[in-house]
């Protein structure tokens, strides 16, 4: 059995609709058809994909793991038939929030500079590898630990952890703050693309009440309105001011490692030469 295309558009909306009887009607197919076409791909691949035992249809771990590889499979060919990439191939760099804060500018600017030929497209995409595994970009830069597989990552430095609170926060009066300061009060947390969760604290003295937000936005919305108290690094601030908002340095919580991650195998071949920069315009002293 041949697999082509097709094989993988089906299971990507069928992982997205949770549901056969939907993904085939918005597939304009029959339920019978796209129940054969999924089993097509797990034979193919030998394994199970999707786990039908319950009323709302799951991935298995397998699954997870394709849904990745399908969706980068995916992205690929479209980028690669894309007309006008036939004039100019634009290097897509991923992030989830505030880039490279500070040095975000410069990057841009000196890339212009070096590679005019190469356009650098900066997006935002509220997913935790910035759209990287997806294949909607080519690079991202990533803060945290980066666990998923397929990856290469490269340090490019490390950013100090600040506390992000309303102004008018009790918070505000204390000459420095530490975890034990915060954890009275609730903890809004990015359960998406953040980089701050409960196990930032010792079990025996975390927050006793959370609230859960999907984006940046949704995050620094919460903290304004004085519904909770945040963490997040250095390149926030000037990212991402707000009237309402006040950040101050969180004085006993480690530093924040911020990678340039690539897919592991043939990519891009600008990206090495983004690696270069992006090492340079971080170095103190560089033009």
């Amino acid at each position: 059995m041949t697999i082509e295309l097709r094989h993988l558009r089906a299971f990507l909306v069928i992982a997205e609709e949770g549901n056969i009887t939907r993904a085939a009607a918005r597939l304009h197919l029959s339920q019978p058809a796209l129940s054969r076409t999924l089993r097509q791909l797990e034979v193919h691949l030998s394994a199970r994909l999707v786990d039908r035992s319950t009323h709302h249809l799951e991935l298995t771990a397998e699954g997870r793991t394709f849904r990745d590889k399908a969706a980068a499979a995916i992205a690929a060919v479209e980028t690669a038939l894309d007309p006008r990439g036939l004039t100019s191939w634009p290097l897509r760099l991923g992030h989830t929030w505030a880039a490279l804060g500070d040095h975000t500018v410069p990057l841009l600017r000196r890339w212009d500079e070096t590679h005019p030929g190469i356009p650098l497209e900066l997006l935002r995409i509220d997913d935790r590898t910035a759209g990287l595994t997806q294949g909607k970009v080519d690079a991202a830069v990533l803060r945290g630990t980066v666990t998923s597989t397929g990856l290469r990552t490269e340090l490019l430095l490390s950013e100090e952890r600040v506390v992000v609170m309303p102004t008018d926060s009790p918070l505000t009066a204390l000459p420095q703050i530490t975890l034990a300061d915060l954890a009275a009060h609730p903890i809004a947390l990015n359960t998406v693309s953040g980089t701050t969760t409960l196990d930032l604290w010792p079990p025996t003295a975390r927050p006793a009440a959370t609230i859960e937000v999907t984006n940046t936005d949704e995050w620094l919305i919460a903290i304004a309105a004085g519904r909770a108290v945040g963490v997040s690094t250095s390149a926030t601030p000037s990212s991402h001011a707000h009237p309402s908002l006040v950040y101050c340095p969180l004085a006993d919580a480690p530093a924040v490692p911020v990678v340039l991650a690539w897919r592991e195998g043939v990519g891009h071949p600008a990206i090495p030469d983004l690696l270069a920069l992006a090492h340079e315009v971080l170095t103190p002293g560089k033009p």
